[in-house]
């Protein structure tokens, strides 16, 4: 079958592969539709740890099942793919948190992935998907991990302000779900067309050079209820801290290796609650879901690219240089 592999920095190829084995509790799944992640990008890129070369890629997918395998699905039942495999043992396993189970691998990541036309899947990571898109489905993953954050943050309420910085696909995903939480949700990114994106998609939006401004000033007043930082960036990291109001939190969605330091002062002046969020777990893709199904994300204005499996090679590393304009891009199987 067909399957597109990284097989060195800066070299993608279309491959034939053996279809993966079927294990018991395991399904079948034809794959339909791809998200391409700006993980995948910095795979091609050659900035991903842990990643080992060659290696199929892709984790954001939607798909329709051809096996069961004696489990709870029929042929062609469509599906979201949780592409997170856990251990089920470990103490977070067992409270419910799979998503930092302490050996987490995560396909097109650590495993083989589902840029493919097929793919084999536990059937506890497989979600029914009716009243979906198959294409709105391979979106779901990615917005999960915004609704993740967003559950986990206590300190945001219905009329909380809520501050997110960075506003790449993780970032519009803590946006919408902090907005149908109830927040007021402001929004700074240093992109231009980001910035004309997201205020395009209704958020009030600011650029690092408009923060001393009034209108800014304005909303921050004392601080926000809660900040989400999903930039990857050490610099606004360390920096985003600073809007926290006394009493308030601080999320970290993005992630990067490197260091954050934090005056600690200022931590305890504001008995500040300090977290981090990773990835995410089904009630937050079934709360995706239903958001989805109700019209309350506009998942055609987010799925601004678009290619086939067969194009790959050539569509990813132009949009890899250069990502201006794309929000998110999607691979039709």
């Amino acid at each position: 079958m067909r399957a597109i592999s990284c097989t060195a920095p800066e070299q993608l190829a279309l491959i034939d592969i053996d279809r993966p084995e079927l294990k018991p509790g395991w399904v079948r799944v034809a794959i339909r539709h791809i998200g391409i992640c700006g993980t995948d990008y910095h795979i091609f890129e050659g900035n991903f740890p842990y990643f080992e070369y060659p290696r199929v890629i892709g984790h954001e997918l939607s798909g329709t099942v051809i096996d069961p395998n004696g489990e709870a699905f029929a042929a062609g039942d469509p599906v979201v793919i949780n592409p997170y495999l856990n251990c089920g043992q470990c103490p977070a396993c067992r409270e419910g948190r799979a998503n930092c189970c302490e050996t987490l691998k995560v396909i097109g990541v650590h495993a083989p992935g589902g840029m493919a036309e097929e793919i084999v899947m536990p059937a506890g990571n497989l979600y029914k998907a009716d009243g979906l898109s198959l294409r709105d489905a391979a979106m779901v993953e990615f917005l999960a991990i915004g609704a993740h954050a967003i559950r986990r943050t206590a300190e945001l309420k219905p009329g909380s302000r809520a501050l997110v910085v960075g506003s790449g696909p993780i970032g519009l995903g803590v946006a919408f779900f902090a907005k149908i939480a109830g927040a007021e949700v402001t929004v700074i990114d240093a992109a231009p067309d980001k910035i004309a994106a997201t205020r395009a998609l209704g958020f009030t939006t600011f650029s690092p050079a408009e923060l001393e401004g009034g209108e800014f000033t304005s909303i921050k007043s004392t601080g926000f209820d809660a900040v989400f930082d999903s930039t990857g960036s050490i610099k606004a990291m360390n920096a985003s801290l600073f809007h926290a109001r006394n009493g308030g939190s601080y999320t970290l969605v993005g992630v990067i290796k490197g260091d954050l330091v934090f005056p600690d002062s200022e931590v305890h002046r504001r008995e500040l609650t300090i977290r981090a969020s990773r990835n995410a777990i089904r009630a937050d893709f079934e709360h995706v879901m239903e958001s989805i199904r109700q019209g309350k994300v506009p998942t055609d204005r987010l799925a601004t690219h678009a290619t086939s499996l067969d194009r790959v090679p050539e569509d990813m590393p132009v949009w890899a240089h250069d990502r201006t304009g794309v929000i998110k891009a999607i691979v039709t199987v």
